[in-house]
């Protein structure tokens, strides 16, 4: 995932999405199209409804409790 990510370079070799060289592709645009969901869980320090506002910050209460909800989450949380 790192080397999809450009998080580390390539040291030999190629590393192509759709036949396309990651390194062809402005890293912020790249990173922008890619999602990690992970098998371990992983908490930030802060709140829980920092977590869940983790990708916009900017968030409503209203957006976090609806995601909350979404994820099956908001009982267990409450």
């Amino acid at each position: 995932m790192s080397l999809i990510t450009r998080f580390y370079e390539v040291n030999g070799g190629d590393v192509k999405i759709d036949g396309v060289d990651v390194r062809d592709v402005a890293t912020k645009d790249l990173r922008s199209q890619i999602a990690l969901v992970s098998r371990e869980p992983l908490l930030f320090s802060g709140t829980i409804a920092d977590n869940i506002a983790i990708g916009k910050p900017s968030s409503a209460q209203q957006e976090i409790e609806a995601a909350a909800r979404h994820a099956c989450a908001h009982d267990f949380i409450r």
